[in-house]
């Protein structure tokens, strides 16, 4: 049984993979036995957290599709195959929506639902011609429901695309190799998710409609990828796992 969690011999990219989720993920699939490779939009955090977990290192901008589609390419070309990408880069403004400006709606939907769509279709194309891969993307549980008291609405609705993209992908290309799902956490323990809970108001809302009563630490969401990507799960496609405590149950 364990042999189905291996990923000994498969290559993986993670965008937005130097911190937070994305870092523990880089973690999960390295310690499965897979080539990882880090892609941020930052060289220094990047290459710094690359170095530091003994994985690599390629630069690029998710909103740019150009740049993801060279930055795919590179570590296909380097690897001889890519077999995991894992599509987790994003960003979110607590704005109430009477006042946000279009700036900000576009930048989060750039990133966050853009992104994912360019990194999902540059996996695809090495995925497609050599008929194997599996394609994970960062979803939320914002994607099923509407997060109180920050407001979020673009944030929302964009991780709502995702979990819907990812179902459409999974249409198109499971017949043809590629297996596409996606993960949805709840509130997580990251830096910051961590600046939110220093609001106290934030802090006893998000809590209470938690019925675990705590917020995730991120080691506890990189199990749920290294499942999606690996032989354990070969029959799972369109498939958003929510791991959120319990909170989208009310």
């Amino acid at each position: 049984m364990t042999d189905l969690f291996s990923l000994s011999g498969r290559t993986a990219i993670v965008t937005g993979g130097a911190q937070g989720i994305g870092e523990a993920i880089v973690l999960g699939l390295r310690d499965a036995g897979a080539r990882v490779f880090i892609c941020d939009i930052n060289p220094e955090v990047g290459g710094a957290a690359a170095e530091r977990h003994g994985v690599e290192f390629v630069a690029a901008d998710v909103t740019d599709p150009a740049a993801v589609d060279a930055a795919f390419g590179q570590v296909a070309g380097a690897a001889g195959s890519l077999d995991i990408a894992v599509n987790n880069a994003g960003i979110v403004h607590n704005q109430p929506s009477e006042d946000v400006d279009p700036a900000d709606w576009r930048r989060v939907m750039s990133v966050n639902l853009d992104g994912v769509f360019y990194s999902c279709q540059a996996a695809g194309r090495r995925m497609l011609a050599q008929g194997s891969g599996s394609i994970i993307n960062t979803g939320s549980m914002s994607g099923h429901i509407a997060n109180r008291p920050q407001p979020q609405a673009a944030y929302n609705a964009a991780k709502a695309g995702v979990i819907h993209l990812t179902k459409s992908l999974a249409g198109e290309w499971s017949p043809r190799g590629v297996r596409v799902n996606s993960i949805s956490p709840g509130y997580v323990g990251t830096p910051l998710t961590k600046q939110g809970l220093a609001n106290e108001e934030w802090r006893a809302v998000w809590l209470d409609g938690t019925p675990m009563n705590r917020v995730a630490e991120p080691t506890e969401i990189a199990p749920a990828v290294v499942f999606l990507a690996s032989d354990a799960s070969t029959y799972c496609t369109g498939t958003d796992l929510v791991i959120d405590g319990g909170y989208t149950v009310w």
